[in-house]
C-alpha cells in the first residue's frame, strides 16, 4: 500500500524533494453516543482502518492536495495563506481547515506542500473519516513544520476546525479517539475534563463486529446541529434549579426529579438521553472491566432504545440491523454507533456466531431494503503517526 501510494504521488505531483507517509485512523464508540458535546463519557476504540497521505513540501507557494478516494479525482490548489472555506475546494476544505485551526493558534504555515489521500474508512459510514483527515494533517503539520503539540491539542484544533471552518458543532470524541488511540485498548474520556485511561478490550471467544447500513450521511447536513442545540436548550433549563456546567453533571435521580423544568418536550427527551446515556457507558466499562461483558451488552441495547427513541438519531435501516441482530443467538449486544441517521452499527459477537450473523443480517436486511450491507471484523490500533 505505502509503495503503491508513493508511485500514485510521484506520477500525480513530479519526482523529487523528500515525501513521507503518514496514518491516522478511524474509530468506533463502543458506547456513549452524544454525549461528548454534554459533558459525558465516552468509550472508543481506534481502528485499524483509517487514512493514508503521502506529503511533501514544494516550493510553488501553494497548498495542493489529492484524494484517490472520489470520483474523477483532480489537484485542488489553495494559496499559501491563512485558509478560507470555499465550495471549489470540495473535499479539501477538511485538511485546510486544521490548517486554518493551527494558524489561529500561532502556528503559521510558511510553506507549501502537497499531499495525495487514500483511505478504508467507508464514506458516511459513521466511522469517522472525517475526523481521520482532520487528525491525519495536524500530526503532519507537526511532524512536517515542528510544531509543538500534544496528540490531544491536535485533536482539538481538529475539533475548532470542523466546528468553526466547516460547520458540524461535532464534539471532541472523533478527534481524541483517532490521535490518542492504543492498540487493542478503548479509551474511556470524561468530555467535560478529558481526563482518560485505557481500558483493555478482552473479550473471551467473541469479537467486535462493525455492520455498515450502506445508508451514507453528512453530518453537517443532517440534524446533528439541531440535537446539539436542542441538548443545550435542556441544560439551560435545568441550570435555573441545579448548579451544573453539562447535562454530564447529574445523575439519572437528578433528572428524573427535575425534569419537568425542561419546558419543551423535545429538548426533555434529548437531555433524558444524554444523562441516561452517560451513566450507562460508565457503568459499561466497569463491567467490561469486571469481564462481565453479557452486562455490557444489555448495556448496549438499552443505548440504541435511547437513541431511537429519545434522542431519534437513528433510521430506519440500522434500527432493522439491529433488531435482527438482537434476535442471534451469540450475539450479546447491539446498536448504532457514530453521529446517527444512518451509518453502522457495532456488536459484540460470539465467535462461532459471527458466520450465523453475517448470513442472516445480509438476507434480512437484502430482503427488506434491497441493499447488501458491509461486515467489519474490528482491529483496535493505535492513534495517527508517520509510518
Amino acid at each position: 500500500m505505502k509503495q503503491r501510494m508513493i508511485k500514485d504521488f510521484i506520477e500525480i505531483f513530479g519526482k523529487g524533494g523528500e515525501y513521507h507517509v503518514y496514518f491516522a485512523p478511524g474509530r468506533v464508540n463502543l458506547i456513549g453516543e452524544h454525549t461528548d458535546y454534554n459533558g459525558g463519557h465516552v468509550f472508543p476504540c481506534a481502528l485499524t482502518l483509517g487514512t493514508y497521505a503521502v506529503v511533501r513540501k514544494n516550493n510553488l507557494n501553494t497548498f495542493r492536495f489529492f484524494s484517490q478516494n472520489v470520483k474523477n479525482p483532480y489537484i485542488i490548489e489553495a494559496p499559501l495563506e491563512k485558509p478560507t472555506n470555499r465550495p471549489n475546494y470540495r473535499w479539501a476544505n477538511y485538511p485546510l481547515g486544521v490548517i486554518w485551526s493551527f494558524w489561529e493558534a500561532g502556528m503559521e504555515v510558511t510553506q507549501g506542500f502537497d499531499m495525495l489521500v487514500w483511505g478504508n474508512i467507508p464514506s458516511g459510514s459513521g466511522l469517522s473519516s472525517s475526523a481521520a483527515l482532520e487528525v491525519l494533517t495536524g500530526t503532519i503539520l507537526k511532524e512536517e513544520f515542528g510544531f509543538v503539540v500534544d496528540a490531544t491539542q491536535i485533536a482539538l484544533l481538529s475539533q475548532k476546525s470542523e466546528n468553526q471552518f466547516n460547520g458540524c458543532n461535532c464534539g471532541i470524541m472523533d478527534q481524541f479517539a483517532s490521535a490518542n488511540g492504543k492498540k487493542d485498548h478503548a479509551i474511556f474520556l470524561d468530555t467535560a475534563t478529558l481526563e482518560y485511561e485505557y481500558a483493555p478490550i478482552v473479550l473471551e471467544n467473541a469479537k467486535i463486529v462493525v455492520t455498515n447500513s450502506k445508508v451514507k450521511h453528512s453530518l453537517v447536513d443532517s440534524e446533528y446541529n439541531n440535537r446539539r442545540r436542542e441538548s443545550h436548550q435542556a441544560l439551560e433549563d435545568l441550570q435555573k434549579v441545579l448548579s451544573i456546567q453539562t447535562l454530564g453533571d447529574i445523575t439519572t435521580e437528578e433528572f428524573d426529579a427535575h425534569q419537568d423544568v425542561i419546558r419543551d418536550e423535545v429538548c426533555r427527551r434529548r437531555a433524558r438521553h444524554a444523562v441516561y446515556e452517560n451513566c450507562r457507558t460508565i457503568k459499561a466499562v466497569k463491567a467490561l472491566k469486571e469481564g462481565n461483558v453479557s452486562y455490557f451488552g444489555q448495556l448496549m441495547n438499552e443505548a440504541h432504545v435511547s437513541m431511537r427513541d429519545d434522542y431519534e438519531a437513528s433510521c430506519p435501516e440500522v434500527d432493522a440491523l439491529v433488531e435482527m441482530a438482537w434476535g442471534i443467538h451469540g450475539v450479546l449486544g447491539c446498536r448504532i454507533t457514530g453521529g446517527g441517521f444512518g451509518g453502522c452499527t457495532v456488536a459484540i459477537v460470539k465467535d462461532d456466531a459471527i458466520e450465523d450473523y453475517q448470513k442472516i443480517i445480509t438476507r434480512g436486511y437484502n430482503e427488506k431494503y434491497g441493499l447488501t450491507p458491509e461486515f467489519y471484523i474490528v482491529d483496535i490500533g493505535a492513534g495517527a503517526g508517520r509510518i
